[in-house]
């Protein structure tokens, strides 16, 4: 037998170990990050967690897009080619083959767009938020930054609530839950992290079950 080939038991062993990705997708500032830390803490054991902010490439990378009304041209950061997905699809990649039997979190902008990377997801949550409410939001994060209100605007308007449409708003029906983002609720952190045990436990007992019937039949 090849070095490289699995029994049959030693896949469903592997398949049994494997962790629980949950993957949290939502707009522009509409509290995906806020929710997934709040998600992170209520589970027994911390899980592992990947943010895609973190997979930004070099602004000097980074692509530049013309605003379809006003011709502007800007850095376009809400569009795929500004992030580095490959890097990120390897690293969960690799979290998932060491990380047996725990809880892998993705949470980021375009977690649901991209194909690779929702074909990986157990559970897929999308943080839900109206757009006024997430401009708001934006305008007081980026002013923190020091960045300018008109600057905030401009691009937001320009470019950003198009970006949105394409790439985030387009893919939410890939959604197993919606979540308020303008309101998070302690309930649903409870209820999504009873859900993640019991999806878990179920394909432990089942893994189980099948190794008894398999050693009572001589197989």
């Amino acid at each position: 037998m090849n070095n490289h080939e699995q029994t049959p038991s030693t896949k469903e062993e592997t398949q049994a170990q494997k962790p629980y990705v949950i993957g949290v997708a939502g707009g522009s500032a509409s509290g995906k990050t806020t929710f997934t830390d709040t998600l992170a803490v209520a589970f027994t054991h911390d899980p592992q967690v990947f943010h895609m902010d973190d997979y930004f490439k070099p602004e000097a990378l980074r692509p530049y897009s013309k605003a379809p009304i006003t011709g502007k041209m800007y850095i376009d950061d809400n569009h795929p080619d500004t992030m580095d997905l490959l890097a990120l699809r390897r690293d969960l990649a690799a979290a998932i083959a060491e990380n047996q039997g725990g809880v892998i979190i993705v949470e980021g902008l375009l977690t649901l767009w991209d194909e690779e990377l929702c074909g990986l997801l157990d559970l897929k949550i999308f943080v839900d938020c109206p757009a006024d409410e997430r401009i708001v939001r934006r305008l007081k994060r980026n002013m923190k930054w020091r960045q300018k209100f008109d600057d905030i605007a401009a691009v937001y308007l320009d470019l950003v609530r198009y970006r949105h449409d394409e790439y985030v708003e387009s893919t939410k029906w890939r959604a197993d839950f919606f979540v308020n983002g303008s309101s998070p609720s302690v309930k649903v952190v409870e209820m999504l992290v009873g859900y993640v045990e019991e999806s878990r436990n179920n394909h432990q007992i089942c893994f189980a079950k099948s190794k008894q019937r398999k050693k009572f039949f001589g197989r």
